[in-house]
């Protein structure tokens, strides 16, 4: 029997009106009524359990299940139970995909036209979730439904994002009854900063810790603590790790199980994929190889020991990848362990995007250099060859390998408007539903289908008002037809794409591209426009890679394409276009809010821990000043002060006693400025003064160190970070928590005396 024939009813009105007690009331309890209790929302009759997993920066031919050379047993394993979908597209990028899925909104609907460091005060590009996009979290919980949120959560406003608050755009606030993970685009996995509903998470002592895995037995944990508590419940896990996205970090024992894989390269990797794709069946036996996008190296051309880096780089990543996927595996052994098992919907959905090009041409050991503007050179990341992976690097493999793991398409994450942005493999398994095991479906579906697609699945109405708030429609269309038809037709005519002026349109069969910027080059002319690009023409029917470009052949195909992409963009609130690079990252450029306000001096003490970025004083490109008044112990050691972490940022400590100031600089260089004598047991005042050389963004001055006024050290920086010290790391006041700015130390290395107070103050336009 079809789903929407089962479909049962739930409020369209949610919350539900309070309970009013309807018997009869008199004087005493004795002449009334028996009293009457409201009783907790029941969950439709049936309604199955949810399993949503959400991989990062995953490409079409990455995993082993749809012909990548990364193994994932289990992936294998819950295809072979379920179906394989071919046709599921993403939105090119991490939050906006991430926003479409909670809401079944298209991602500037959702006001998340980028990831919110990228935030603009245009509607589609806020990054602040309208109250009329309600979550299927928010949903699923008023309707009985237990509810948590393991992993990565990018889609709350970074302004939002301190002990301050508020917190209703956490994911408590979104309709998550818990969540454990990290409020960021990627996170170090070796020294994370995790929080567990809105308190930070200590760090752990297990010399053997990786976040990866920490996030799995979270998951395992919550799931069967809830059922065994309310075993008659059903409940929704949405998990969300941080790999594959940048750093590519993952054990030594990992890592080594890939020696010499990938020395082939990435051609020869894309040509052995392709056939791999074609064996399995996941792409049609026609299907073309596309050219290597324009920019990226061939691999015969490189040397010898670049090829060597190269292939290094890619089994880390390998390794980072395999490890997810059975780590995810061990989830889903726990949910199958449960009595309710085969009534539980598992989607799997392996990537938020394509695979990332954000390493560059050359790969990088810190990706917050790409995000800063600065290219890398493969000579300086060869020294650290076998560090590759471990805690010292924020690594990221080229770009190539990145178009590599998108095979059979062209182009990576960032490029909405082709495949090898926007297509991902996904697979549901629903042991109770699905019969048609281990089969492929190929209807056209979009990340907002998600929502939809659940409600139908658990008799769910979406709702019309939702906390007292009218909603916008639901933009995804139901695909759980699919679940029993497989030949069905696609329910899905027109589709729009767009991130960062990358456009394109699906309709009919045909898609229309047009590429504006490749990702690894993070400037943008401002002087580009919309009108003078080149737009692609594609008839899926026989071409399902985009390898053939048939706009000369169709120009008035084209033309209707391009026409109906600019009435979507209007519908969607895509408009303004928006093509600025890397300095959208810096939010006082862009004049995001910030709890700073105009203050140019901020008090500390002892105790402010993970403050982010965008509740800091933004001390970039100008003059500062950071004063601490301390009482130190004999042989005084620790944080006084530290913002950033092993990617960039800066700190204020004593080392034996003597006070240092260290400035990372994105990883390259730590220029460092101590004094000879350590500081004598009793109260002290110290000051690290920074006099900026102005002239732009990124340059030098003069470093002064004093105690109690008078100079103990002093130097210069010859350049300063431009954009953004770190990704997802913020200010410490007394320790370091997340990774260390400095390897000179052993973290928390927290402060064995007492701290006063630290004040720091900035100098705009000095």
């Amino acid at each position: 029997m079809a789903l929407e024939d089962e479909k049962r009813g739930t409020p369209d009105i949610l919350p539900r009106p309070d309970f009013h007690f309807r018997g009869e009331v008199g004087r005493t309890y004795a002449d009334s009524d028996p009293a009457q209790f409201p009783q907790p929302v029941q969950a439709p009759a049936k309604a199955p359990n949810v399993v949503l997993i959400l991989l990062d920066d995953v490409g079409f031919g990455q995993f082993s299940t749809f012909g990548g050379g990364v193994p994932s047993p289990t992936m294998d394993r819950l295809a072979e139970e379920g179906l394989r979908y071919n046709h599921f597209h993403t939105t090119a990028l991490c939050s906006p995909t991430r926003a479409a899925l909670i809401t079944g909104r298209n991602h500037h609907s959702a006001s998340f036209a980028g990831i919110t460091e990228l935030a603009t005060g245009y509607d589609g590009y806020s990054c602040v979730l309208p109250r009329n996009c309600g979550t299927v979290g928010e949903v699923l919980r008023q309707n009985g439904y237990m509810t948590a949120w393991i992993g990565k959560n990018h889609n709350t406003p970074t302004w939002e994002l301190s002990a301050a608050g508020p917190y209703d755009r956490w994911a408590n606030g979104l309709g998550f009854d818990y969540f454990y993970g990290f409020n960021a685009g990627d996170m170090n996995h070796w020294n994370p900063l995790l929080f567990e509903n809105r308190d930070l998470v200590p760090a752990s002592d297990d010399p053997d810790y990786h976040l990866t895995e920490d996030l799995a037995d979270k998951a395992i944990a919550w799931v069967r603590k809830v059922k065994s508590i309310a075993p008659d419940r059903p409940y929704f896990l949405y998990v969300a790790p941080g790999a594959t996205h940048a750093p590519h970090q993952a054990p030594q024992s990992w890592i080594d199980k890939f020696k010499g894989q990938f020395d082939m390269g990435w051609d020869a990797y894309r040509e052995q994929t392709l056939e791999r794709q074609k064996k399995l069946g996941v792409v049609p036996q026609g299907t073309d190889l596309t050219e290597r996008s324009p920019g990226l190296p061939a691999w015969e051309g490189l040397a010898p020991d670049q090829q060597r880096l190269y292939a290094r780089m890619m089994e880390v990543f390998a390794a980072y990848g395999a490890q997810v996927d059975t780590a995810m595996g061990r989830v889903i052994d726990a949910v199958k362990a449960l009595p309710d098992a085969d009534n539980t919907i598992i989607v799997y959905i392996a990537g938020d995007n394509g695979s990332s090009a954000e390493g560059g041409l050359e790969g990088s050991l810190n990706e917050n250099l790409f995000f800063n503007g600065f290219p890398e050179k493969w000579e300086d990341n060869f020294k650290v060859i076998d560090e590759l992976g471990g805690p010292k690097h924020f690594n990221h493999f080229p770009s190539s390998w990145a178009h590599a793991m998108n095979t059979p398409f062209q182009w990576t994450k960032q490029v909405a408007s082709h495949f090898g942005g926007t297509r991902n493999p996904m697979i549901i398994s629903w042991p109770e539903r699905i019969k048609d095991k281990g089969a492929l479906r190929e209807q056209f579906l979009h990340v907002i289908d998600i929502v939809p697609t659940l409600y139908e699945a658990c008799g769910i109405t979406a709702p019309r008002e939702l906390n007292g708030v009218p909603q916008k429609d639901i933009e995804g269309i139901s695909f759980a037809f699919t679940f029993e038809d497989g030949k069905a037709d696609s329910r899905r005519r027109t589709q729009y794409f767009e991130l960062a002026c990358n456009r394109g349109l699906y309709h009919d069969g045909w898609m229309a591209s047009a590429p504006s910027f490749a990702p690894w080059i993070p400037t943008r002319p401002e002087d580009w426009s919309p009108d003078k690009q080149v737009w692609e023409l594609y008839k899926l029917d026989g071409d399902f890679s985009q390898a053939h470009d048939v706009a000369a052949e169709h120009p008035e195909k084209l033309r209707e394409l391009q026409d109906l992409w600019w009435a979507e963009a209007s519908k969607y609130s895509v408009l303004p276009l928006d093509w600025r690079g890397t300095i959208r990252m810096n939010a006082e450029a862009m004049g995001r809010p910030s709890l700073v306000g105009k203050r140019t001096q901020v008090t500390y003490h002892e105790g402010m821990l993970a403050l982010p970025d965008a509740a800091c004083l933004p001390m970039l490109n100008k003059s500062w000043k950071i004063t601490a008044d301390i009482e130190v112990p004999e042989k005084g050691e620790g944080m006084l002060i530290t913002q950033g972490g092993s990617e960039g940022g800066y700190g204020l400590y004593l080392r034996e006693g003597k006070p240092t100031f260290v400035y990372n600089f994105l990883g390259v260089e730590r220029p460092t400025f101590a004094a000879e004598a350590a500081i004598p047991k009793g109260r002290a005042k110290l000051e690290v003064e920074f006099g900026y050389d102005g002239g732009g963004m990124g340059k030098g001055g003069t470093v002064t160190l004093r105690v109690d006024g008078k100079q103990v050290a002093q130097g210069r920086l010859e350049r300063t970070v431009p954009i953004q010290f770190s990704i997802g790391e913020g200010l410490d006041i007394g320790m370091d928590t997340g990774s260390a700015v400095d390897w000179t130390y052993q973290l928390p290395f927290r402060f064995n005396g007492r701290i006063e107070q630290v004040d720091v103050e900035v100098f705009p336009g000095k």
